[in-house]
């Protein structure tokens, strides 16, 4: 203890340049010292590029903001006294009376830390900006109370209780087995007690897996250290054999698990006995970050990283997660753990099958993100889906969970010392784990770190049937092709997606579900750059474009744009692809590939230097009618975390917030997909309305009179609109013919005011930035043509036809020109029953519009977008977008029963209720005042064309090699379980080679059974007809 902080004294009184200078050296975890592991870890998290993460996120974790607390976070380690001496320099000198140095009282109390708690009483503006000022402090972010929620099967109603702490992180255990089955899981957020039992589930998870072939080996995890992130652990449990620390960094003092979470946990890695984990030799650190009642602070689990850096931990478990992807002390101490070469494994979240619901930190790039399947190898309904909504609007969130594993009714230990099952993505996390910890053993190799023991559970995983890589990542945990990969692995850098292929439809999916074609926006694929190099590096050179000019490569213009710094251990690629004017009526594929060349700093000699080719083939079509091309406004879409942007449906209470993206491919997928089959084509448009070209949409006049316009679909949308595109769709609807499809949801500001309650911690922090739409930006936009929506809440389900139709919390129509058509029907007052606790019945309240603009395109306006968009949906109306589409698109009115007997009763149009919008807002700044709106500028690389077809580039998964590169750039394909097998060859050559071969092999056939026919006949017939017949030949 005393040399570690002398040496901690040492290192951090050194300069700042040193520091900086120190973060450029190569490292690795059996070579730095106390000191070299808080230098490293320091400077790597400062780096100026990775501040830029953190704009224009979304997020969702179950946690909430403590009042009047604050982390302080420090640019370098220091003692307890110096950081309160520091605090209290700044803040006296800023005139701050009220405050306080909120104590810690854990194992980290005795060793230098980089953050402290501050509670603050009063002048918290003045304070906190005092202190971010200040050079040695990197941020001031509010404290955060996390909970996690284990849903107990007992009490159907229990999700009724969580109303205040759905959005903290919590465990992501879903049930015991014999109470459900994953396949009984509700689609949403929390679920219900089963109804079925399971089919015959094995006893023992590591025999599915083959870890016996590894422990006949003598590979069992010994030497290596693995912490455990729950609740903790009993001391005299009969399963562990070497339990080496317990620790408790919650505020009550026991180091026992009364829950049971952290126990099982802890026998899927380690267990000894009866329900066998993965490496029962492994040596188990356990870390109590949860109190009994699942509550935790973000400030708990920062102590606890870093006395898991100070102990050189190998391996992390979290079977934890949510939303918050910009809890950023959070953020970058899992950043400043993987620097330091700890392996961190992650649940992916328990919140399938919806899509755009990873759970933090199993979202980010240098942590093993893991799903759950099912033992009949299918994903399971529970796991969480991609894609990442860091990314959105801007371009395409990454590719994630990583890989999947069972998770579900897997079979561990109970804190009863017997065995139990339990499912979830936090039971497949620690199989993860465990296996991990198994091969970190088996290998024992310097070269193992984050990114290359990702990279060889990537590579080794078996693809799931059925399933797209939004859902399974890379595919199955298979151990024993995992060992092979990882025990002949040589440092190199790999991408994920391996490669980009339209024709492998079912994994491919979204890019695969359309083809692309001249005029449309391009489309991003985001590619995830691993490193296994070393934690830091860069793509040495500008990505290189080879089109393969005799497979129409050139039809292609590409676009790149890169992590100017990869670390740790990882960056992003995001690939913009577009078709030439060339192409503009050709049908067909492309192909090539992209050339990128990865450089690390070197390690005892040369600098360290893998180029990776990235195979690509897309579908081209001639570009499409205008009257089938759909443009989706992403680019005025906000969710949580950024702010607190509340559900559109009100009656939601036990997932009150919006964060799954607002994208066509995450919570409106079944929405896309259904406007898909109805033959339009839908490009995402990321950008202000100012840079759109209208006349890719705009209408064009046929012989017969009638316009056949796009249409833009504005759905959900809750930033505000600048002047400028204001008139930029006015002009465009009314001039340029552009179809307008405004589906909106419920902004009432006294109701705004009542669901700032939900969260008794949040009062003061949590009050809605707007309603589920931004109604009066809406109202802004669609103020030209006389319409505006109504203040009201309403609910309930009306008919058209025969087909009911589900209205959650949405909003009526308060103005309307004459000369439209509006669909008038009976709803509930919801507004009136939240405020005042009655139920009220609102008549002919008009909900749809239709109208034709004079000489121009079409608008059409609906009050909620519930039965589109997957979150919660009750009962889709996609054959009500249909209908609507087909207006907007043709001019063909739909048979709706239309009446002029609107009621008449004076309604209000709704008012802005605060500012607190343009802290988030794209297009406002914080005073209020638009922002300088700059349209995004592709610059498309000059492709190197190679005379080729694809027949020598295989368009699949190309595998992490033992041998490196060949000829210095393409990396060679290796069968994983026979590495001495030759390189194959395009799978196609082989199908024609089966098809000449059954050829030949059926004429052949043919002419022995003539033969054989002619010797039959001539033996047996030839007494009756002196010759055989004819028709015996």
């Amino acid at each position: 203890e005393s040399l570690s902080r002398k040496m901690a004294a040492k290192c951090w009184n050194k300069s700042i340049l040193t520091i900086l200078l120190l973060g450029f050296l190569p490292f690795s975890l059996e070579e730095v010292s106390f000191c070299q592991y808080y230098l490293n870890s320091t400077v790597v998290a400062n780096f100026d590029n990775e501040t830029n993460l953190f704009e224009d996120f979304d997020f969702d974790f179950q946690s909430s903001l403590v009042e009047n607390e604050y982390i302080v976070t420090f640019k370098g380690y220091y003692s307890s006294d110096t950081r309160r001496k520091y605090i209290s320099t700044i803040l006296k000198s800023s005139h701050v009376e009220d405050w306080s140095i909120v104590s810690r009282e854990n194992e980290m109390a005795k060793f230098p830390s980089d953050f402290s708690i501050v509670k603050l009483f009063c002048n918290d503006k003045v304070a906190i900006d005092a202190l971010m000022s200040h050079p040695l402090i990197a941020h001031v972010v509010p404290q955060k109370k996390v909970t996690r929620i284990i849903p107990h099967d007992n009490n159907e109603n229990w999700y009724d209780t969580i109303v205040s702490n759905w959005h903290r992180r919590k465990l992501t255990e879903v049930s015991k087995l014999d109470d459900m089955s994953s396949e009984d899981l509700h689609p949403g957020h929390h679920w219900y007690a089963g109804r079925r039992l399971l089919r015959a589930i094995p006893k023992q998870i590591t025999s599915v897996l083959q870890a016996d072939v590894l422990w006949s080996r003598g590979y069992s995890g010994k030497g290596v250290k693995v912490a455990i992130f729950d609740t903790g652990l009993s001391k005299y449990h009969s399963h562990f054999k070497n339990v080496m620390e317990r620790t408790d960094w919650t505020n009550e003092h026991t180091l026992d698990d009364s829950l049971g979470h952290g126990t099982f946990v802890a026998g899927v890695i380690a267990s000894a006995s009866d329900c066998l984990g993965f490496a029962p030799d492994a040596e188990l650190y356990i870390f109590r970050v949860f109190t009994n009642n699942q509550v935790s602070y973000t400030s708990w689990f920062l102590d606890a990283f870093n006395y898991a850096i100070l102990k050189g931990i190998n391996v992390l478990n979290l079977s934890i997660g949510g939303p918050d992807f910009l809890d950023r002390p959070f953020v970058e101490k899992v950043w400043e753990l993987t620097a330091n070469g700890l392996i961190m494994v992650s649940a992916i979240g328990n919140d399938g099958p919806l899509y755009g619901t990873l759970n933090n930190p199993a979202d980010m790039m240098d942590v093993i993100g893991v799903g759950g399947i099912t033992f009949e190898d299918t994903i399971a309904k529970f796991s969480s889906r991609g894609m990442t909504t860091w990314e959105i609007p801007l371009g395409y969130g990454r590719v994630k969970p990583d890989i999947v594993t069972y998770g579900s009714g897997v079979h561990g230990s109970g804190i009863n010392g017997r065995c139990r099952s339990l499912s979830g993505t936090s039971v497949a996390s620690p199989v993860v784990a465990g296996a991990v910890a198994l091969l970190y053993s088996a290998v024992r190799s310097e070269l193992v770190n984050p990114a290359s023991m990702k990279q060889a559970l990537m590579a080794s995983a078996q693809p799931l049937k059925g399933a797209n890589m939004f859902e399974q990542g890379h595919g199955k945990l298979d151990l024993l092709r995992a060992f092979h990969v990882l025990s002949t692995y040589k440092p190199q850098a790999s991408l994920s997606p391996g490669y980009i292929d339209w024709h492998d439809k079912t994994y491919m999916w979204p890019y695969s579900s359309q083809p692309l074609y001249y005029g449309a926006l391009p489309i991003v694929v985001n590619v995830t750059v691993l490193n296994g190099m070393g934690p830091k590096g860069k793509i040495a050179e500008p990505p290189i474009w080879q089109p393969y000019t005799l497979s129409n490569g050139l039809y292609l213009d590409l676009s790149f744009k890169y992590s100017p710094v990869l670390w740790p251990w990882s960056g992003y690629l995001a690939i913009s692809l577009s078709v030439t004017k060339e192409a503009m009526t050709f049908e067909g594929e492309a192909k090539g590939h992209v050339l990128v060349k990865i450089s690390s700093p070197p390690k005892g000699g040369e600098e360290q230097v893998s180029v990776i080719r990235l195979p690509i083939r897309v579908l081209i079509t001639p570009t499409p009618l205008r009257t089938k091309r759909i443009l989706w406004d992403q680019f005025h879409n906000l969710h949580y975390p950024s702010g607190y942007f509340p559900r559109d449906d009100l009656h939601i209470k036990n997932d009150p917030l919006d964060w799954n993206g607002d994208h066509i491919h995450t919570n409106f997928k079944d929405m896309y997909t259904a406007i898909r089959n109805l033959g339009y084509f839908i490009e995402v448009n990321g950008s202000p309305f100012t840079c759109i070209d209208a006349t890719q949409y705009g209408a064009l006049m046929i012989t017969t009179g009638f316009l056949c316009p796009g249409a833009l679909m504005i759905v959900d949308s809750e930033d505000e609109y600048s002047t400028e595109e204001i008139e930029k769709i006015k002009n465009d609807v009314e001039k340029q013919g552009l179809s307008l499809i405004v589906i909106s949801d419920w902004y009432n500001t006294e109701v705004m005011m009542k669901i700032k309650f939900f969260d008794e911690n949040t009062r003061q922090w949590w009050m809605p930035s707007t309603g589920g739409a931004n109604v009066p930006a809406l109202n802004d936009l669609l103020k030209s043509w006389n319409i505006a929506f109504s203040d009201e809440v309403l609910s309930g389900e009306y008919l058209i036809g025969d087909r009911t139709v589900y209205f959650g919390s949405g909003v009526g129509i308060q103005s309307f020109p004459n000369a439209g058509f509006q669909l008038p029907v009976n709803l509930n007052d919801e507004a009136m029953e939240i405020l005042h606790g009655k139920k009220s019945l609102v008549k002919n309240v008009p909900i749809l519009g239709l109208y034709q603009v004079p000489g121009g395109g079409r608008i059409v306006v609906y009050g909620d977008s519930n039965c589109l968009d997957n979150a919660h949906q009750q009962r889709d109306c996609y054959w009500l977008l249909g209908k609507l589409l087909l207006y907007a698109t043709t001019g063909r009115v739909p048979d709706f029963p239309y009446s002029d007997s609107i009621r008449k009763i004076k309604r209000r149009e709704p008012s802005r209720m605060n500012n607190l919008l343009y802290h988030y807002s794209r297009v406002v700044n914080a005073s209020g005042h638009i922002k300088s709106l700059v349209c995004p500028h592709l610059a498309w690389v000059k492709p190197k064309p190679l005379n080729i077809t694809s027949t020598s580039v295989p368009f699949k998964q190309l595998n992490l090699l033992a041998d490196g590169m060949q000829d210095g750039c393409c990396l060679k394909e290796v069968a994983i379980l026979h590495p001495e097998s030759p390189v194959h060859s395009d799978p196609s050559h082989w199908i024609m080679l089966g098809i000449v071969s059954v050829i030949v092999l059926v004429y052949f056939v043919s002419k022995l059974q003539r033969r054989r026919r002619r010797r039959m006949c001539t033996r047996k017939l030839k007494m009756f007809y002196g010759d055989c017949p004819t028709r015996l030949i």
